[in-house]
């Protein structure tokens, strides 16, 4: 969406404010929204000016407010742009000057080195297996990493048959495969309130519709999802029933049994992500083994051990996988094996589960720092998840309130990042411990944030 297309609804507030003000913080929350792409010109001062009625002064000084903010900058005779919402430092920019993320969810670095290694060693002592890796192979898998990920996927409940699982490319690509095979253009899916930006990303260019659905502290609500099925003509929900991205949320063993009779009465198919209950050394089952023939469960390793171990399983009925094969030949024809053999011998060695404690681990070390210095703040998070949900406190707004952390040069993702439709989200950010490169630049980046919170600007303030 272009700034020409914002124009119209952009606020002017009720008068208790500068009007400037008003102008400066709709179009903030677009940028950190990701409304308007990186690079986008603003319009010029005098046109926006004529559009809401207001002097050119007014916008070049909302204009000079994002500038402040770092979302915008202006070039010498040739107007004002967006600035990339994650600035990277130019060339001749100081190390520190880099802002602290708090933003991105990556798993931090291990000992994945080493036994990426050894896999590599014992791999090159095959030389048959080593053929079969470099070779072409089944849309679904080579049948010892189907068998690996079957194993892999009991710990969520499941059967361990190794006929109804595939391999994927991670979790988003088994998401794809299963929404090209299930879904059609204008098709509903039901998801939490709040969702996984990468399930936005395909419903976008598949031309799906997503309805939020209430959510409270256990997930998803079965009275809501209720009265959704009721009136939504679909068949889908996406939902995340551990460790749910972004608020943490896990539901009960009496939860996941309301959601799942609301499912089997209205006949809906679940689409469950696992990602992040791949980090629990006991997870609960998943809501998949309470309908195994109307579900489809995907879990990877990228979230939990290395972004670049691109493998993932999708665990379905047989009959279902057959059809994700036809997606899967289409937009690559088959997953090249290497990885799944890496992380087939990782499963089979223990390794894999070495690595994911040693995750835990320096998990715990990191909610211990955060525990310390948001001390005194509500926040949501569990031991055994990196991530933290912090409803933020009055008078705070999120979107004012990441500007100016942005600006304190720390990054943190608002709650508008994961929001479904159009209900508004709430004043909430997601901060990620394990972004940032050691426990000494988290506990720096909490601090900045921690008193920002503790300190608001009058410009913060709600009338």
């Amino acid at each position: 969406m272009s700034f020409e297309q914002l124009i119209s609804t952009a606020s002017l507030g009720d008068g208790s404010k500068p009007k400037y003000q008003s102008i400066a913080e709709d179009l903030a929350q677009a940028i950190l929204n990701g409304q308007v792409p990186m690079g986008e010109k603003l319009p010029p001062q005098r046109n926006l000016a004529h559009r809401l009625g207001v002097t050119t002064g007014t916008i070049s000084r909302a204009y000079a407010i994002l500038e402040r903010q770092g979302l915008a900058t202006a070039r010498v005779g040739d107007g004002t742009y967006v600035r990339s919402a994650e600035h990277v430092p130019e060339s001749g920019e100081s190390d520190h000057q880099q802002p602290i993320d708090l933003a991105h969810n990556v798993a931090m670095v291990g000992d994945e080195s080493s036994a990426l290694h050894e896999a590599f060693q014992s791999l090159a002592l095959d030389a048959e297996l080593m053929r079969q890796v470099l070779s072409y192979q089944s849309e679904t898998g080579m049948r010892r990493h189907r068998e690996a990920g079957a194993q892999w996927l009991r710990r969520f409940g499941t059967s361990g048959q190794w006929n109804r699982v595939m391999v994927t490319h991670g979790a988003q690509h088994g998401l794809a495969c299963v929404l090209r095979t299930v879904a059609r253009p204008g098709d509903a899916v039901l998801t939490e309130s709040l969702s996984y930006p990468g399930l936005q990303a395909l419903a976008r260019s598949m031309r799906l519709q997503l309805i939020g659905i209430e959510t409270d502290e256990q997930g998803m609500v079965p009275q809501a999802l209720e009265r959704a099925a009721k009136t939504f003509d679909t068949k889908f929900v996406y939902c995340a029933p551990t460790l749910h991205n972004p608020t943490g949320a896990t539901m009960s063993m009496e939860r996941r049994e309301a959601v799942a009779a609301v499912m089997r009465t209205h006949g809906l198919f679940i689409i469950e992500d696992c990602v992040h209950a791949a980090m629990q050394a006991k997870p609960l089952p998943a809501l998949s083994t309470w309908l195994p023939e109307q579900s489809f469960l995907l879990s990877s390793f990228s979230k939990v051990l290395a972004p670049g171990l691109r493998v993932g399983y999708v665990e379905a009925a047989p009959a279902w996988l057959s059809k994700f094969a036809a997606s899967m030949r289409a937009d690559s024809w088959m997953v090249a094996p290497l990885l799944p053999e890496i992380a087939t011998r990782w499963l089979e060695s223990g390794a894999m589960e070495g690595l994911i404690a040693q995750q835990r681990q320096m998990t715990a070390q990191r909610l211990e720092c955060a525990r310390a210095v948001l001390q005194g703040l509500e926040f949501k998070t569990d031991a055994e998840f990196p991530l933290i949900w912090l409803p933020l406190p009055e008078p705070w707004r999120a979107g004012q309130f990441a500007a100016a952390l942005r600006q304190a040069g720390v990054l943190v993702r608002t709650a508008d990042h994961f929001a479904v439709g159009r209900s508004p989200a709430p004043h909430a950010i997601r901060i990620s411990l394990n972004a940032p490169a050691s426990v000494e630049q988290l506990e720096a980046g909490l601090h900045i944030l921690k008193a920002l919170i503790d300190n608001p600007p009058s410009a913060a303030m709600d009338p």
